[in-house]
This record gives C-alpha cells, structure tokens and sequence, in this order.
C-alpha cells in the first residue's frame, strides 16, 4: 500500500459519492403539503419526492463530472429505507484508484457510515490476505461532518428532499428519457437556499467542503408514477447527473466479511491531520 496516496484517493471518491447529496429533514408529506401552495410544478416535485422515499432504493446510473478531474461514472444499488447505504462499480482509473485495484473497475459500498474499497489483497504485513478496505467516513468529513449522513441524508431520496429549498421550479415540457415520457422540471436553490440546506447538514457540511457551491441547478425528468427517471445537478464546479431504475426491488446493501477488511481509518485520519 503507498500509503502517501492513500488519503488522496479516499479523499476523492468519497467526495464524488456523496456530492448529489440532498438533506431532507422534514418529512416528505409536509413537503408535500407547503408544495401545494406554491403552484403546480413544485406540487409534482414534492410527489416525486414522497414516492421516492417511500420505496427506500433503487438501481442507480451516476456521473460526477468536475472541473479539474473529470467525469467519474458508477452504477449499483441506492437505498434509503434503512439507513442510507450503496453497493457501485466505479471506474478504477477515473477513481485515481489503480494503486490500489489493477481490476477496471472498483467496487465501492457505503454502510453505516463507513465506505469499504474492494482491492487489490495485501501480499504481506498485518493486513496480509485483506481485500477490502474500510474507512470510516468521520475520516473524510470529520465527526460532524459524517454526521449528516444519518438516515437517508447523503442519499437521492435526499437530493429530491432538498427541492423544498429552491425558490423558482420551472415546468419545461415533454421529453423521452431512457425511452420513457417524462416531463423535464428545473429548480434553482439560491443563496438562501443554500443557507437553509447547510442549517439543515449543520456544522461540518460536506456537501460544501467537497462542491464550493454558492447555489444549486437541479434538472429532475419526472415519468410514470411520480418517480424520477433523471436528476442532474449543477454545485459550483461540480456536475452530477443520476439515472433511476428499478425503485424499490434492490438487494440489500451489506458490509463485508469482516475477516477480509483493513480498516485504514485511523492511517487516512493521520494523513488527513
């Protein structure tokens, strides 16, 4: 392991998953229920909000693209039933993760807030014959910071929630996405906005460290049965777009055996530090 790169890698993936991150707090019904009165486009929102949350995952096409590094794409399981959790394949080499993992693509789960690497296994030293490795996310964001992804927070039920927080949503007509006819809605989260969503994550923000975001552009393509087929979102330099399949019918998303994982929290805290 070259430990130098560690923190750099962890560092950087973890803040690609979890970008798109909304932070609803509030429940979806009251969402709902303020939506009403402010027209009709926000009012279908807030339904695909409430069945977004209500089916607790999803199968789950992301692309975080930046400025400076460029796109990274994942795919795999969302949920947000049980706790906020994933199971992706990400490319290894757009990951920056092929110190690591000599496979083309990593697999990356997040469970009860720490994230597990699927690596390649260490050929000798104390972790010989590991090949997972865990870091906790207090790791990456700090204690306060790891914090905010209790519940369903940091997850796309999540994104949706934070719709409540933009001040103008447009409703821009039919469009066929992914084969299905969706109508294509934009919102834009100003700078209040923005306040209210960082009161919301509270002190330790992740959301703001990982984007620099002064105000958010959310595009969400709504199809059959109030769901989402498309959310793209704009974050200062940051762009994330999330393809939705197969609400609700996912596999459990579960931690790895633990007699396989290194867990390198306190090495990437040091590092970190």
């Amino acid at each position: 392991m070259r430990k130098r790169n560690t923190a750099v890698w962890v560092g950087f993936t973890a803040a690609a998953l979890v970008a798109a991150s909304g932070c609803g707090t509030e429940s979806a019904k009251k969402t709902v229920r303020a939506a009403d009165k402010a027209g009709p486009a926000m009012a279908a929102l807030a339904r695909a909000t409430d069945r977004t949350e209500q089916l607790g995952s999803a199968e789950v096409s992301m692309t975080v693209d930046t400025d400076t590094s460029g796109p990274v794409a994942m795919e795999g399981t969302y949920s947000w039933g049980d706790g906020y959790a994933f199971d992706v394949q990400m490319d290894t080499k757009a990951a920056n993760m092929q110190d690591v993992n000599h496979s083309p693509t990593t697999r990356v789960l997040f469970v009860d807030g720490a994230y597990y690497y699927d690596v390649d296994a260490f050929r000798s030293g104390p972790y010989q014959g590991k090949d997972w490795i865990k870091v906790d996310g207090s790791a990456v964001f700090g204690k306060k910071g790891a914090q905010a992804f209790s519940g369903d927070n940091g997850s796309p039920s999540a994104s949706m929630k934070g719709l409540k927080y933009a001040k103008d949503v447009d409703n821009l007509g039919t469009e066929t996405v992914n084969g299905q006819r969706t109508t294509h809605y934009r919102a834009v989260i100003d700078k209040a906005g923005m306040g209210k969503f960082a009161d919301a994550y509270g002190e330790g923000s992740p959301m703001g460290a990982a984007t620099g975001a002064k105000s958010i552009a959310m595009d969400v393509w709504v199809g059959s049965g109030d769901l989402p087929v498309r959310l793209k979102q704009k974050l200062g330099t940051m762009t994330i777009s999330m393809d939705f399949d197969k609400f609700g019918r996912t596999a459990a998303v579960k931690a790895p055996p633990a007699a396989r994982i290194a867990d390198l929290t306190e090495m990437v805290k040091e590092q970190q530090g």
